[in-house]
Formats: C-alpha cells, sequence, structure tokens
C-alpha cells in the first residue's frame, strides 16, 4: 500500500465545501456504482473516513475540508501506483472545479 496527499483551497466555508463534497460523492456514488463494491462513507464533523472496493483493489483514505482548504488522503494498493499521477490529477481537477 502506499499513499498520497492533495490540498485543494477554496473561498466556500466549511459548510458549503462540505454540501458540495457530499452532492458531488451521491452523484459519483449514481454514475460508478456498478464498478464499486463495499463503499463505506463515514462524515465526522468535517471529516470523510472513506473505504471502496474497485477492479479487486481496496482505496481509503480521508477527506478533511477546513475553512480554506480540502485535504485529501488516499491510500492505494502497489498495483495502482503505475495510475497514481492519472489518479492524482483526476481528482484534483475534480476537487479544483467542485469548490471554485
Amino acid at each position: 500500500m502506499s499513499s498520497f496527499q492533495m490540498i485543494v483551497g477554496h473561498t466556500l466555508g466549511k459548510e458549503e465545501a462540505c454540501r458540495r463534497l457530499q452532492q458531488k460523492l451521491a452523484a459519483v456514488r449514481q454514475a460508478y456504482g456498478q464498478h464499486v463494491s463495499q463503499l463505506n462513507e463515514a462524515w465526522e464533523d468535517h471529516v470523510l473516513r472513506f473505504s471502496f472496493r474497485t477492479v479487486g483493489m481496496n482505496v481509503s483514505g480521508t477527506i478533511t475540508v477546513d475553512d480554506s482548504q480540502v485535504s485529501l488522503v488516499a491510500i492505494l494498493p502497489v498495483a495502482a501506483m503505475m495510475f497514481r499521477g492519472l489518479i492524482e490529477q483526476r481528482i484534483r481537477q475534480e476537487l479544483g472545479d467542485l469548490l471554485a
């Protein structure tokens, strides 16, 4: 297992950023639910702990929402590391668009 981290800034405040993330997660579940199993999401205050299984691999991590930034820490299996750059780029783009 290997992890990566990223921080994306925003000017929305905690509550609005959380609301947008929750809406986005619902849309992602709807769009990609057939490719994901064992999906677990647990919000505690402004921290989301998540885990899921896709293409035979387990992924987990946390998303922490602060007043001016969202921090993501994800743990990927070694088999997914060859796609790490692509994964990070896509997540950064999606979060940037969501929090703009």
